[in-house]
């Protein structure tokens, strides 16, 4: 995929999410903490969720075994664009997939389920969106949960946008640049 066309998808994103809030009128909340605190949790939150996904996709056995291909692939991904894309691709997905998970289909389902019903279903669809094994799968759904927890709990989408862009960022830089931590073989 062109890095232009890559962008404008993830751009996409952002608008179908700023769509669905203005047009369903669904609340979104931002002020819950300050620029500071979400920047610093953000960023916190975000190397820790790599840490611990970096851990789980090098045990052996199953979990690195059903990885491989997937880290394979993220790895040539990762390869294709320059690092100003890769930037730029990493804010566009924290922002707009934030948006439309987060922000429009979380905050509309909390306006007609239990939070909790609406964190895991709106994590369960981040996770098929992101479908590319039945092991990726449930690592996204499970980093979409921790997601949508950390915006129920703060009540601030700028938090998790924060969190999902220098996630995506650390991902594609290690992926890229040591691709052996994840038993992607170069060359």
């Amino acid at each position: 995929m062109a890095p232009r066309t890559a962008l404008m998808f993830q751009g996409g994103i952002g608008v179908v999410g700023l769509a669905a809030i203005a047009l369903f009128g669904i609340p979104v909340y931002y002020n819950g903490v300050s620029p500071a605190t979400a920047l610093f949790w953000g960023l916190a939150g975000s190397v820790a969720t790599y840490a611990v996904i970096l851990l789980v996709s090098r045990l052996p056995g199953l979990v690195r075994d059903s990885l491989e291909s997937q880290l394979e692939q993220l790895h040539r991904f990762a390869s294709d664009y320059s690092w100003t894309v890769l930037i730029a691709l990493s804010v566009f997905a924290g922002v707009g997939e934030e948006l439309l998970f987060r922000g429009a289909i979380q905050g509309w389902l909390a306006q007609h389920v239990h939070d909790a019903v609406a964190i895991v279903l709106a994590s369960l669809l981040f996770g098929l969106v992101h479908y590319l094994s039945f092991t990726y799968f449930v690592l996204a759904t499970g980093l979409g949960m921790t997601l949508g927890t950390v915006y129920a709990l703060t009540d601030s989408l700028v938090l998790v946008m924060v969190w999902h862009g220098v996630y995506d960022m650390i991902a594609l830089y290690c992926l890229r640049r040591f691709p052996e931590w994840f038993g992607v073989r170069v060359g």
